[in-house]
């Protein structure tokens, strides 16, 4: 994206939440955010669907396309109802109910209005309330369109939002731009969403940290991964995160060859393309899983996500699943997972996991899903690298024992919206023979350590800067490459170890630290650079600095006693 764009985006995302914020009123952001979402949802599948409508208005009276119908307007409005002509190009037919014109004029009527819809038939609708209006809108969407039975979240009627605080956010929404220069729809809205969901989770504090994963840490496991072809998977999947970026990369190699969203590099000549990925996902969660379901659907993108919610452990819905990447952000620690049905689960290969941490189930179920070639990413909390409670060590000890665990990155502190805990990366594989250009790892584990890598972009948050996912996404890349070498937009990278950051370590040297997985353990510390002045001096020159410092804070303090004194108080 250029800078042009980019501070186009910018722009619009400052003004948008301000002003979304400002109609909040008592409303939490948990409650208020499907409010917002639910309606630039429908301000996208409606925008689609008026793009194509005026596509094909223009083709019917275009007398050179096959599509020319001549002078007859009564046959073109009619024609320009056919919902075949909308899905065979993949846009969501929407009934006149709920196209955002009808939505946006009709929202400030009095109640007891009836207007006059045509769907297919002339008919009266009597408008009650405005969220009645919109329930009943993406309740029309949903009936003429299967996809997304169950998905939209119809509670508009039931929220305590005032009328014109509705009408207000809906004038809101529309103002967000149909098409940019450079810029389509999709684009657009699928970045405010994502930016929104942001928002609120930060809104939200650790109740949104749940259902979002912050896009940081998302780009660089894709970066990683590279999920060019084949089926992705997350079994904890918030509000699909993981497939938005996947998309994203995908298309920035498509278009570019030579591409990624990392800035510009490609590692390898494998490209992708969109038709090539199919996205399976599972959430618990009734209304994240919604969320989830609308972020593709914005986006184009086919999803899985079984048929309802529901929980991974005790209710599968991709039981036969093999993936080829599986990436997923589950709850860190989580304590409350344990059923008795699943005792002797088959998923428990390497051990049966502690009761009250799910950690290591995760990580089983997610192995259990990869395919025979596939590879997976896993953010877990900072102990899972070294625990020893409840047969955990056991478990790590079986992985690495069947050479399972390909790379281990520490991720600095503040990257989360919802957890302090610090976090880090499991990249596993079931397969580390040489292949598609990578050599045989073998026997081998790369260890990153990433704690000091990126910037505080507030006071709570620290962030990656696209240059901070390059570095460490390259040295995972050339770590695995053929003779760890090789060519990214005509820079040669030659994998070697780094004190302080990356080391490559034997199973036998992990066999001596116990199965621990701390990358800090094996990479040590960074070189400082050696100043020229002898230790002793040094450490002598120091010294003295230090007692002149502590001796000028001794008269100030009596100064400050003194001046005090003066002015009457008792120190």
């Amino acid at each position: 994206m250029d800078q042009t764009e980019q501070q186009f985006l910018n722009d619009l995302d400052k003004k948008l939440w301000s002003s979304a914020d400002k109609l909040r009123s008592n409303l939490d952001a948990a409650v208020y955010k499907h409010a917002v979402l639910g309606l630039i949802f429908l301000k996208y599948v409606s925008d689609a669907f008026e793009e194509r409508r005026k596509e094909l208005e223009s083709h019917f009276r275009d007398e050179g396309h096959d599509y020319y119908l001549g002078d007859d307007e009564d046959l073109i409005q009619e024609e320009l109802e056919v919902r075949d002509y909308y899905t065979e190009k993949n846009v969501f037919w929407v009934p006149e109910l709920a196209r955002w014109k009808t939505l946006q004029d009709n929202a400030k009527l009095p109640i007891g209005t009836e207007i006059t819809i045509k769907n297919g038939k002339t008919t009266q609708y009597k408008i009650t309330s405005v969220g009645r209006l919109i329930d009943d809108a993406l309740d029309a969407i949903e009936k003429e369109n299967p996809k997304l039975k169950g998905v939209l979240n119809k509670t508009y009627a039931s929220l305590q939002l005032e009328a014109a605080k509705m009408g207000e956010l809906i004038d809101l929404v529309a103002t967000i731009p149909f098409q940019h220069a450079s810029l389509g729809a999709k684009d657009i809205l699928g970045h405010v969403y994502e930016y929104f969901l942001g928002q609120f989770a930060l809104a939200e504090g650790k109740k949104g940290g749940q259902y979002y994963t912050p896009k940081a840490i998302v780009s660089l496991i894709v970066e990683m991964l590279q999920p060019y072809k084949g089926r992705v998977y997350d079994p904890a999947m918030g509000s699909g995160g993981f497939f938005v970026q996947s998309e994203t990369f995908i298309e920035a190699h498509d278009a570019q060859g030579s591409a990624s969203v990392a800035g510009g590099r490609t590692p390898g000549a494998t490209q992708g393309k969109l038709g090539n990925i199919s996205v399976y996902g599972q959430e618990s969660n009734p209304t994240t899983w919604r969320l989830a379901a609308m972020n593709m659907a914005i986006r184009g993108i086919d999803f899985n996500f079984g048929k309802e919610p529901g929980n991974s452990f005790t209710n599968d819905k991709h039981p036969d699943l093999r993936a080829d990447f599986v990436m997923a952000n589950p709850p860190f620690n989580m304590k409350e997972w344990w059923d008795a049905k699943l005792e002797g689960d088959p998923r428990w290969q390497y051990g049966t996991p502690p009761k009250n941490n799910a950690n290591f189930a995760w990580l089983q179920h997610m192995l259990y899903h990869l395919a025979p070639k596939g590879s997976l990413a896993l953010l877990l909390a900072n102990g899972s690298m070294s625990s020893n409670t409840s047969g955990e060590g056991e478990i790590r000890k079986n992985l690495l024992e069947n050479d399972l665990v390909e790379c281990m990155v520490a991720l600095p502190g503040q990257l989360f919206t919802n957890t302090q805990i610090p976090a880090c990366i499991w990249f596993l594989t079931k397969n580390k023979k040489a292949r598609n250009g990578n050599r045989d790892r073998s026997g081998e584990v790369l260890f990153i350590d990433a704690r000091n890598t990126g910037y505080m972009k507030d006071r709570v948050l620290r962030d990656f800067k696209p240059e901070d996912i390059r570095s460490i996404a390259d040295t995972y890349h050339a770590w695995k490459a053929e003779g760890q070498s090789l060519t990214i937009g005509g820079e040669t990278i030659q994998y070697e170890d780094r004190a302080g950051f990356c080391k490559s370590v034997s199973l036998d040297e992990i066999k001596q630290h116990d199965y621990v997985l701390t990358p800090g353990r094996y990479v040590g510390a960074a070189e400082e650079e050696d100043d020229g002045e002898p230790f002793a001096e040094k450490m002598a020159r120091l010294t003295a600095q230090l007692k002149e410092q502590f001796e000028q804070s001794d008269r100030l303090e009596s100064e400050i006693k003194k001046n005090l004194a003066g002015l009457g108080y008792e120190c």
